[in-house]
């Protein structure tokens, strides 16, 4: 059976490409996707690539990943730094989270600094724009949870 990474998008990311490209680079987040899947398919593992505006249906995508997924990558956008929920419904993810962001979000606002997300990553992976979904794919194989 073929090991699945869950890669969950938050608030904002389907803006991608237009959105403050001078922060967050010119590549769409279909751009993003064909990235991941190309990884994927080099590394033998399967991906699924969601993106949501709304924090509940984030929530509930990590909690059904719960038995049906080997990893987890997470740029949860604007919620890194506000969800209580999303933080406990990956605290009851069994397997490896990695946490994304495409900007340094440690050299913008202050209220970027805070993470709900990174207590329960193996690690976080910031500043290196879309590259950072992959290098997040290749800890996860590295680290044999996909």
């Amino acid at each position: 059976m073929t090991a699945t990474v869950l890669i969950l998008n938050g608030p904002n990311l389907n803006l991608l490409g237009t959105r403050e490209p001078e922060i967050y680079g010119a590549q769409t987040l279909d751009d993003v996707k064909k990235l991941c899947e190309d990884e994927a398919a080099r590394l033998g593992v399967a991906v699924d690539f969601r993106q949501s505006n709304i924090e509940g249906e984030l929530v509930t995508w990590v909690q059904e990943a719960r038995t049906t997924t080997s990893g987890l990558i997470i740029n949860a956008g604007g919620y890194t730094h506000t969800s209580v929920a999303l933080h406990d419904a990956l605290k009851a993810y069994e397997n490896q989270i990695v946490e994304v962001h495409i900007s340094n979000i440690y050299a913008r606002e202050e209220f970027r600094h805070k993470s709900y997300i990174s207590p329960l990553a193996k690690g976080v992976i910031c500043g290196f724009g879309a590259s950072g979904y992959v290098y997040a794919m290749q800890l996860l194989a590295q680290s044999h949870s996909v």
